[in-house]
């Protein structure tokens, strides 16, 4: 407990000075540095069942990711995985615009292709390589890269970034805490023996809590503002079990050991990663005319 209490005492203050008051090619960088770590432990627990994923091209394709969304940041510009529309405009101009996410996916199955013909492994470990190497890429560096988008969301953007990362905080905190002192009725007791519903209760609760905080900060109506940091709450509690099935799946605890009293850094951001897109959708969808 000590450990964990240090390390994020540690930790807290240096994220939340990076993305309050660092630029947006800082918060990037930065991003690019978690994903890569992350994908090193997803990559780690797939080859504890044999799985051995094509790790360079993944952690390409997944920078690739991370500079497109840079990109689109910059540009202001709002394309989702179906791409822009380009019909009726020169070639010039279809080629002029920046890559998009779409792009990125097609060169990495092109290049998984590729690899599955012609990589020097037997052709047994072809499906499974392939496999664990799209998990990674969609289950980890697609949505985290979502945190440059919500970064460069207007000038609300760091606020909105931040926003995230305490609804998860929080949440995490205050369902670790109830459920070790109160909590009797399990939740997934084959997934995860430790959680508990009334540890999700106050998961949701700590959510909400920082929804009303951050009024003050976020210029949205309060409503919405609860209602995102529920579903981000939702989200993250989701990415949280995943995180543990993967786990399981692999037979191990944590998925490594980079932080002292939290294991590996997939541990400590599995609920961030589907929090993350959760909350950039529903602020663009809903709530940046307020911007």
């Amino acid at each position: 407990m000590l450990k964990r209490i240090i390390t994020g005492a540690v930790l807290m203050p240096v994220v939340v000075a990076v993305v309050l008051w660092a630029p947006s090619s800082v918060v990037t960088l930065a991003v690019a540095a978690v994903i890569l770590v992350a994908l090193a432990e997803f990559f780690g627990l797939g080859a504890q069942i044999g799985q051995r994923a094509y790790r360079f091209w993944t952690g390409a394709c997944a920078l690739a990711l991370v500079y497109t969304q840079w990109l689109w940041a910059q540009s202001k510009l709002v394309p989702l995985a179906g791409g822009v529309t380009l019909r009726g405009t020169p070639w010039s101009a279809a080629l002029s615009r920046p890559p998009d996410l779409h792009d990125v996916f097609l060169l990495f199955v092109l290049g998984l292709c590729v690899l599955s013909v012609f990589a020097r492994r037997p052709f047994v470990e072809v499906l499974p390589s392939a496999g664990i190497s799209a998990a990674a890429l969609l289950l980890v560096a697609f949505p985290l890269s979502f945190a440059i988008r919500i970064h460069g969301e207007g000038q609300f953007g760091p606020r909105l970034l931040l926003f995230a990362l305490v609804v998860i905080w929080a949440s995490d905190s205050l369902a670790y805490f109830v459920g070790k002192a109160v909590g009797r009725t399990k939740l997934a007791p084959r997934l995860s023996p430790h959680k508990t519903w009334e540890g999700t209760a106050a998961s949701l609760a700590g959510a909400l809590l920082v929804a009303w905080a951050f009024t003050r900060w976020i210029p949205a109506p309060p409503a919405h503002l609860l209602a995102m940091a529920a579903a981000a709450n939702i989200a993250g509690q989701l990415g949280d079990a995943a995180e543990s099935a993967y786990k399981r799946s692999a037979g191990v605890k944590d998925s490594g050991s980079l932080l002292p009293g939290h294991g590996g850094l997939l541990d400590r951001i599995d609920g961030l990663i589907f929090a993350i897109p959760v909350v950039w959708y529903y602020w663009h969808l809903l709530l940046a005319p307020f911007d």
